[in-house]
């Protein structure tokens, strides 16, 4: 295996490990986690540690990802993180960018720069349920690349399209996911009496 590298990923081993892929699929199986914890008001913090992917378990070399969600004053926070929307729209940016850059280097385009824009309309209406009628997310997410490299406008627009047609996050947004909720009492922590 060769350790040429493209826009930064190591083209040969991601093309050696689609054939792997290919003759055992059950390499594709991921499952991805994190805990969140409240930290009081809005402010709650995810922590990742580890993953599953291609049939083992694999945990952060350096340390957890920790990941904050807050809310802006305006929105009865205390601006300590990005709120969930905000998140969501940081998450739907990467995957798509991520998406690409890979694309790009799978076909062995160079990339100088990918840049994206991201905002999106959310009435807050549906969240305070003050109405029935309007939606609580959001009502739409507008998406704008600025890509430099040496490809063609037309390779650029594909590359645009493959993210799209390929990026988890844009799938899971534009589509519905089954998500299974469940509540479990927590056990208090108080120290035992003497």
């Amino acid at each position: 295996m060769s350790n040429s590298t493209i826009n930064g990923v190591p083209a040969e081993q991601m093309k050696d490990t689609v054939e792997a892929i290919k003759d055992r699929p059950s390499l594709a199986r991921c499952n991805f986690r994190l805990q969140n914890r409240w930290m009081g008001g809005a402010h709650n913090r995810s922590t990742i540690t580890s993953f599953e992917a291609a049939g083992e378990t694999h945990v952060s070399d350096q340390r957890p990802f920790v990941v904050g969600n807050g809310e802006h004053p305006v929105l009865f926070g205390k601006d300590e993180a990005p709120n969930p929307v905000e998140n969501l729209l940081h998450a739907l940016a990467g995957c798509l960018t991520t998406t690409l850059v890979y694309r790009a280097a799978a076909l062995g385009i160079h990339l100088e720069q990918v840049e994206t824009r991201l905002d999106g309309d959310l009435d807050l209406r549906g969240l305070l349920g003050l109405s029935g009628e309007v939606r609580k997310g959001y009502e739409k997410i507008r998406v704008r690349f600025r890509i430099k490299g040496d490809a063609s406008e037309e390779e650029l627009r594909a590359l645009v399209e493959h993210a799209q047609a390929h990026s988890p996050v844009y799938d899971v947004v534009r589509n519905p996911v089954p998500v299974e909720v469940k509540v479990e009492r927590a056990v208090s922590t108080a120290p035992a009496a003497c």
